[in-house]
Protein backbone atom coordinates (compact mmCIF):
# COMPACT_ATOMS: atom_id res chain seq x y z
CA UNK A 1 0.00 0.00 0.00
CA UNK A 2 1.27 3.42 -0.94
CA UNK A 3 1.51 6.07 1.73
CA UNK A 4 -0.62 8.15 0.34
CA UNK A 5 -3.28 5.14 0.01
CA UNK A 6 -2.64 4.73 3.61
CA UNK A 7 -3.49 7.96 4.95
CA UNK A 8 -6.15 7.93 2.10
CA UNK A 9 -7.80 5.06 3.69
CA UNK A 10 -7.69 6.48 7.52
CA UNK A 11 -8.97 10.14 7.31
CA UNK A 12 -11.69 8.87 3.97
CA UNK A 13 -14.52 8.68 7.11
CA UNK A 14 -13.22 12.10 8.60
CA UNK A 15 -13.05 13.76 5.52
CA UNK A 16 -16.53 12.41 4.70
CA UNK A 17 -18.43 14.02 7.65
CA UNK A 18 -15.80 17.68 6.99
CA UNK A 19 -17.61 17.15 3.79
CA UNK A 20 -21.20 16.61 5.23
CA UNK A 21 -20.98 19.69 7.32
CA UNK A 22 -19.59 21.91 4.29
CA UNK A 23 -22.59 20.31 2.19
CA UNK A 24 -24.97 21.72 4.75
CA UNK A 25 -23.28 25.21 4.34
CA UNK A 26 -23.28 25.21 0.13
CA UNK A 27 -26.32 24.10 -1.39
CA UNK A 28 -28.97 26.00 -2.67
CA UNK A 29 -31.80 22.85 -3.41
CA UNK A 30 -34.54 23.20 -4.95
CA UNK A 31 -38.04 20.89 -4.78
CA UNK A 32 -36.83 19.42 -8.09
CA UNK A 33 -33.25 18.63 -7.24
CA UNK A 34 -33.63 16.97 -3.95
CA UNK A 35 -35.82 15.09 -6.12
CA UNK A 36 -33.78 13.79 -8.52
CA UNK A 37 -30.99 13.20 -6.59
CA UNK A 38 -32.92 11.29 -4.14
CA UNK A 39 -33.53 8.81 -7.04
CA UNK A 40 -29.41 8.67 -7.19
CA UNK A 41 -28.94 8.79 -3.90
CA UNK A 42 -31.15 5.47 -3.14
CA UNK A 43 -29.97 3.14 -6.34
CA UNK A 44 -26.32 4.01 -4.50
CA UNK A 45 -27.48 2.75 -1.23
CA UNK A 46 -29.29 0.03 -2.83
CA UNK A 47 -26.14 -0.97 -4.59
CA UNK A 48 -24.25 -0.71 -1.23
CA UNK A 49 -26.67 -2.71 0.57
CA UNK A 50 -26.49 -5.48 -2.08
CA UNK A 51 -22.93 -5.12 -2.32
CA UNK A 52 -22.82 -5.19 1.72
CA UNK A 53 -25.51 -8.34 2.19
CA UNK A 54 -22.52 -10.63 -0.02
CA UNK A 55 -18.81 -9.48 1.05
CA UNK A 56 -17.09 -11.60 3.58
CA UNK A 57 -14.20 -9.44 3.86
CA UNK A 58 -10.57 -10.89 4.56
CA UNK A 59 -12.52 -14.64 4.57
CA UNK A 60 -12.98 -14.97 0.52
CA UNK A 61 -12.78 -12.96 -2.49
CA UNK A 62 -16.42 -12.24 -2.94
CA UNK A 63 -17.69 -12.99 -6.54
CA UNK A 64 -21.54 -13.59 -5.81
CA UNK A 65 -24.07 -10.44 -5.76
CA UNK A 66 -22.73 -7.18 -7.61
CA UNK A 67 -19.33 -8.33 -7.38
CA UNK A 68 -19.68 -10.81 -10.00
CA UNK A 69 -20.45 -7.92 -12.48
CA UNK A 70 -17.92 -4.96 -10.94
CA UNK A 71 -14.86 -5.38 -8.06
CA UNK A 72 -15.90 -2.57 -6.07
CA UNK A 73 -19.90 -2.06 -6.02
CA UNK A 74 -19.21 -0.53 -2.76
CA UNK A 75 -17.49 2.15 -3.95
CA UNK A 76 -19.89 2.56 -7.19
CA UNK A 77 -22.88 2.75 -4.66
CA UNK A 78 -20.85 5.48 -2.90
CA UNK A 79 -19.66 7.42 -5.95
CA UNK A 80 -23.68 6.97 -7.01
CA UNK A 81 -25.10 8.36 -3.43
CA UNK A 82 -22.65 11.34 -3.65
CA UNK A 83 -23.19 12.28 -6.81
CA UNK A 84 -26.87 12.17 -5.71
CA UNK A 85 -26.14 14.65 -3.39
CA UNK A 86 -24.26 16.73 -5.24
CA UNK A 87 -27.51 17.06 -7.81
CA UNK A 88 -29.88 17.59 -4.55
CA UNK A 89 -27.39 20.63 -3.31
CA UNK A 90 -27.46 22.46 -6.75
CA UNK A 91 -24.13 23.41 -6.51
CA UNK A 92 -20.87 23.36 -8.91
CA UNK A 93 -19.03 23.55 -5.86
CA UNK A 94 -20.12 20.53 -3.81
CA UNK A 95 -20.35 18.69 -7.37
CA UNK A 96 -16.20 19.79 -7.99
CA UNK A 97 -15.45 18.46 -4.45
CA UNK A 98 -17.79 15.26 -4.64
CA UNK A 99 -15.24 14.94 -7.34
CA UNK A 100 -11.97 15.34 -6.18
CA UNK A 101 -12.81 13.59 -2.98
CA UNK A 102 -12.94 10.50 -4.65
CA UNK A 103 -10.27 10.95 -6.96
CA UNK A 104 -7.96 11.81 -4.45
CA UNK A 105 -9.01 9.22 -1.44
CA UNK A 106 -11.38 6.79 -2.85
CA UNK A 107 -9.55 5.56 -5.97
CA UNK A 108 -5.91 5.38 -4.33
CA UNK A 109 -7.91 3.11 -1.67
CA UNK A 110 -9.43 1.12 -4.12
CA UNK A 111 -6.40 0.38 -5.80
CA UNK A 112 -4.29 -0.59 -2.39
CA UNK A 113 -7.53 -2.87 -1.37
CA UNK A 114 -6.85 -4.67 -4.84
CA UNK A 115 -3.08 -4.79 -3.97
CA UNK A 116 -4.24 -6.58 -0.63
CA UNK A 117 -6.51 -9.22 -2.41
CA UNK A 118 -3.68 -9.72 -5.05
CA UNK A 119 -2.02 -11.01 -1.94
CA UNK A 120 -4.27 -12.59 -0.24
CA UNK A 121 -6.21 -14.71 -2.84
CA UNK A 122 -4.28 -15.96 -5.59
CA UNK A 123 -7.56 -15.91 -7.89
CA UNK A 124 -7.72 -12.14 -7.81
CA UNK A 125 -6.08 -12.39 -11.18
CA UNK A 126 -8.51 -14.37 -12.79
CA UNK A 127 -11.19 -12.32 -11.59
CA UNK A 128 -9.55 -9.21 -12.20
CA UNK A 129 -8.96 -9.98 -15.56
CA UNK A 130 -12.59 -10.93 -16.14
CA UNK A 131 -14.37 -8.48 -14.13
CA UNK A 132 -14.54 -4.60 -14.23
CA UNK A 133 -13.17 -2.35 -11.30
CA UNK A 134 -15.62 0.43 -11.64
CA UNK A 135 -18.15 0.22 -14.79
CA UNK A 136 -20.56 -2.94 -14.15
CA UNK A 137 -20.02 -5.36 -16.91
CA UNK A 138 -23.62 -6.06 -18.00
CA UNK A 139 -23.01 -7.38 -21.11
CA UNK A 140 -23.68 -10.99 -19.48
CA UNK A 141 -26.58 -10.65 -17.03
CA UNK A 142 -26.83 -14.15 -15.53
CA UNK A 143 -28.35 -15.44 -12.05
CA UNK A 144 -25.24 -15.14 -10.11
CA UNK A 145 -24.15 -17.84 -7.42
CA UNK A 146 -24.73 -16.60 -3.66
CA UNK A 147 -27.37 -15.10 -1.80
CA UNK A 148 -27.68 -11.97 0.30
CA UNK A 149 -27.68 -12.01 3.92
CA UNK A 150 -28.96 -9.70 6.65
CA UNK A 151 -26.50 -10.48 8.77
CA UNK A 152 -23.77 -9.66 6.70
CA UNK A 153 -25.31 -6.31 5.61
CA UNK A 154 -26.00 -5.75 9.75
CA UNK A 155 -22.45 -7.06 10.72
CA UNK A 156 -20.76 -4.10 8.03
CA UNK A 157 -23.46 -1.49 9.54
CA UNK A 158 -24.57 -0.43 6.33
CA UNK A 159 -27.80 0.51 7.60
CA UNK A 160 -25.31 3.94 8.55
CA UNK A 161 -25.47 5.02 5.00
CA UNK A 162 -29.55 4.79 5.05
CA UNK A 163 -29.64 6.79 8.07
CA UNK A 164 -27.28 9.43 7.05
CA UNK A 165 -28.20 9.72 3.93
CA UNK A 166 -31.80 10.27 5.14
CA UNK A 167 -30.38 13.30 7.84
CA UNK A 168 -29.14 14.60 5.22
CA UNK A 169 -32.33 14.81 2.65
CA UNK A 170 -33.80 15.84 5.71
CA UNK A 171 -31.25 18.79 5.96
CA UNK A 172 -31.54 19.99 2.76
CA UNK A 173 -35.39 19.98 2.75
CA UNK A 174 -35.23 22.43 5.61
CA UNK A 175 -32.67 24.43 4.11
CA UNK A 176 -34.92 24.77 1.45
CA UNK A 177 -38.20 25.56 3.72
CA UNK A 178 -36.06 28.39 5.36
CA UNK A 179 -34.57 29.69 2.24
CA UNK A 180 -38.68 30.22 0.42
CA UNK A 181 -39.31 32.03 3.46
Amino acid sequence: MTKWAAIARRIRVPVGFAFAALYLWLPKPSVKSICAGAVLIITGLAIRALASGHVRKNEELTTSGPYAYIRHPLYLGSLIMASGFALAARSWWIALMTALIFLIIYVPVMLAEETFLRQRFPQFEDYAGSVPRLWPRLTSLTSVQGSFSWKLYSQHREYNALVGSVALLVALAVKLLRNSN
